[in-house]
């Protein structure tokens, strides 16, 4: 009864009505049954009741919950429908229609309720429904997409996604979660583990897959030469590292993961060829439509290719990337269009596929086109996003790095854009120092400076770490080390170090300092000794901090005491002695 007044489930409801009428027909042949045996007679009521319990047997017994022949046919339909679609057969859009119009189903946001009741349904699944009901929820998922993107021109509900945009880029993060996500999942990895072709997947989502009969790489699509999993503890470590510095529990990221065929493999049939006739639908749109048309497709392509990775490699394969990135020179384009546009193609370089054919038609001059002068800072902020999925391939990083425009862009974007679209810019720039010859041109751009006034003013805790990972990355050359004791970075990061609560910001705190007393020697060294705060924040990182932050502060305390002991007559010479040596190894 709930699920029939639930918003979106018109759908569901219809094609669930043979067991609904089922349901009600057992219910009122207990109902019957039961004030059949009833002695009212040894029951002390009045005369009137008794009459109403009588009138309502007789009705029980009566009663037929037969299914409507409406109902029925409307049934047959929607199935013969899915039938066209397993064959890869565009259905007829007036018997379509018909559907929609008897499920008083008349518009795009109609639509998309139904989409999301569904997808909350398959989401669920686990706990509400048997296994077995999957493949039939995705097959009328993708019948809803397909009527979503075909059917209805206009889009009347858009206010949700710009939020939802905006919550995506702001989990961007050095220590980035979406390295620590299984590629099956996309959830938290709870139990890494590394298969023959070096990749890593959570282990219960591998099993399956291997269990399912398959024996390539999910990822890379290599074949597995054996099925060994070998436990990948360092990956482990960090993800229960950052679970505890952001309050994320695992055991509950566990339970929520997404069946395995939600994210690779297709939930149905149906479904996989309902996507495969929508993105070559869009794609012609994108090639040939109006540019209202071209507004609608790429607004679509942003909500399919939000979190199914199925949908994305349909997408790439249909050849959308090419005119998205076309859109974003269009001389014509509106701000929606190139906002659309952009996180449509954010969207598409999570994909291994999507990230070679940006690349591969020259988007990357189109992106950066967008990060230095998009029409919107929402815009700049997204292609900053999309220059961070591209980062993580090796060659790509050299790519990005040699184009002038890129880093300098990225700086702007620092100092211009809001919380979100300083992340996403500060990530960006820390996945871009993974190739080495990109360190002078981080440092050419100015970005200490700028990240320096980040640490002293923000008060946002991810932004810090993740500002001070890009400094502890420069810290560790000799040039970053200069550059950085040009700022007044030093006191900001000592201050730091005794007042962030967060274990990786410390670590980061630690290394910097570590890396400016290797490289800059005693004109460092002698600044941290007179600090009597200092030793303290030390001692308490190697009992609380991360095996690494533990092994960095012993070689940082290593070498103040080391200053201590030849200069007995400075400043913290009388404190020092009068503490309790501590033993470092």
């Amino acid at each position: 009864m709930e699920d029939c007044t639930r918003e979106g489930a018109k759908l569901w409801i219809l094609m669930k009505s043979q067991f609904i009428a089922a349901q009600f027909r057992v219910l009122i042949r207990a109902i019957s049954t039961a004030l059949d045996i009833l002695p009212l007679n040894l029951i002390d009521v009045c005369g009137e009741v008794k009459e109403l319990v009588e009138l309502v047997a007789k009705q029980a017994r009566k009663a037929k919950f037969e299914l409507d022949q409406d109902d029925e046919r409307a049934m047959k339909r929607v199935l013969t429908i899915l039938k066209y679609f397993e064959k890869g057969i565009q259905p007829d859009l007036e018997f379509v229609k018909w559907v929609l119009d008897y499920l008083d189903i008349r518009s795009w946001s109609d639509c998309h309720k139904e989409i999301k009741f569904l997808e909350e349904i398959i989401a669920t699944q686990s706990s509400v429904f048997e296994e077995r009901e999957v493949p039939f929820l995705s097959s009328l998922e993708g019948f809803m997409s397909y009527c979503r993107v075909v059917i209805f021109d206009t889009v009347d509900y858009r206010n949700h996604d710009q939020t939802e945009v905006r919550c995506n880029l702001e989990t961007l993060s050095c220590l980035n979660p979406e390295d620590f996500r299984c590629p099956i999942s996309l959830e938290l990895m709870t139990d890494p583990v590394i298969v023959s072709t070096g990749q890593t997947y959570d282990r219960s989502s591998i099993q399956r897959w291997l269990k399912a009969g398959n024996m390539m790489c999910p990822k890379t699509g290599e074949k597995l030469t054996n099925t060994e999993l070998v436990p990948n503890t360092a990956l482990r470590k960090l993800i229960q590292q950052f679970c505890s510095d952001n309050r994320i529990t695992l055991a509950k990221t566990g339970r929520e993961s997404r069946d395995i065929t939600r994210t690779i493999l297709p939930g149905s049939p149906p479904a996989a060829e309902a996507m495969k006739l929508l993105s070559k639908f869009l794609a012609r749109r994108l090639f040939f439509g109006t540019n209202e048309e071209k507004n609608k497709a790429t607004y679509e392509i942003r909500l399919l290719a939000k979190s199914n990775i199925f949908n994305r490699s349909c997408l790439v394969e249909a050849g959308t990337i090419p005119p998205l990135l076309s859109l974003l020179s269009s001389s014509d384009r509106s701000v929606q269009l190139e906002e659309n546009a952009i996180a449509a193609l954010l969207k598409l370089s999570k994909h291994t596929s999507g990230k070679k054919v940006i690349v591969e038609y020259g988007g990357l001059k189109e992106i950066l086109a967008v990060l230095k002068s998009g029409l919107s800072l929402e815009a700049r902020q997204i292609a900053a996003a999309t220059l961070f999925y591209l980062s993580s391939v090796k060659g790509y990083r050299k790519l990005i790095g040699e184009t002038p425009q890129a880093i300098p862009g990225l700086v702007e974007l620092i100092k211009d854009g809001t919380n979100c679209g300083k992340k996403n810019a500060v990530v960006t720039i820390f996945g871009l120092l993974l190739y080495p010859r990109n360190h002078e041109r981080v440092l050419a751009s100015g970005t200490v400076q700028v990240l320096v006034d980040i640490l002293a003013s923000s008060y946002k805790a991810e932004l810090i770490t993740d500002s001070l990972a890009v400094i502890a990355a420069l810290a560790e050359s000799i040039e970053g080390t200069f550059t950085i004791l040009q700022t007044s970075a030093l006191p900001v990061i000592m201050g730091l170090l005794q007042s962030l609560t967060s274990r990786a910001g410390k670590e980061y705190c630690v290394s910097t300092l570590l890396s400016l007393c290797s490289n800059a020697g005693e004109e460092v060294i002698s600044i941290l000794a007179k600090d009597p705060s200092l030793m303290p924040s030390l001692y308490s990182l190697i009992t609380d901090g991360s095996s690494h932050a533990s092994k960095k502060a012993r070689s940082l305390i290593k070498i103040l005491q080391k200053f201590y002991e030849t200069n007995s007559s400075g400043l913290m010479g009388s404190r020092v002695r009068h503490e309790r040596p501590l033993h470092v190894r």
